[in-house]
């Protein structure tokens, strides 16, 4: 009978706790396997290297940004509302993926900096859906990692309203 499904989240959510905390050197299969309380030859049965553990996070974020990007094009006050408002959420599922997807893209996976450059464009895409132009959206991207890095430093996030107030006259500045 097959491990549950539970096991290879649990896994998953091992590595990503490791990279987080402890960075990538310290993310071996058997520290991994013992964070997740499962065997080493249980991590194998669903993650048979380190690369297919590498590729089943890196895929587990890229499903976390699709469903970001769908939730952003959902949100009641647009794109660029939810992105704003959403930037200074810390700590949370998504976050942790992020965090762990980056520290692998600083290190000897490529293909961990391509699943960051997607989320990015992912959100530059639904913002310009909603302002109609790159260079402004391209902006509020910016602004919104401003907001993540702040707020990931501990700093409190600037009121929603103030950031809105500052899109707005970067709209009016790039069609006046």
């Amino acid at each position: 009978m097959p491990p549950p499904p539970a096991a290879r989240a649990k896994v998953l959510e091992a590595f990503t706790d490791l990279l987080v905390t402890s960075g990538e050197r310290s993310a071996t299969l058997d520290a991994v396997a013992d964070h997740a309380g499962v065997s080493k030859g249980g991590l194998l049965y669903h993650f048979g290297s380190k690369d297919a553990l590498v590729d089943g996070l890196v895929e587990h974020l890229t499903d976390l940004i699709a469903a970001d990007a769908a939730a952003m094009r959902a949100d009641r006050e647009g794109p660029v509302h939810y992105l704003l408002r959403t930037s200074s959420d810390v700590g949370h599922e998504f976050d942790r993926a992020y965090l762990a997807v980056a520290e692998l893209a600083r290190g000897a996976y490529p293909r961990a900096r391509g699943a960051l450059d997607a989320a990015e464009q992912a959100w530059t895409d639904a913002v310009v859906e909603e302002v109609g132009d790159p260079a402004v959206a391209r902006a509020v991207v910016l602004l919104s990692d401003g907001i993540y890095h702040r707020t990931s430093l501990g700093a409190a996030p600037p009121p929603l309203e103030e950031l809105l107030t500052l899109v707005d006259s970067l709209r009016r500045t790039t069609t006046g």
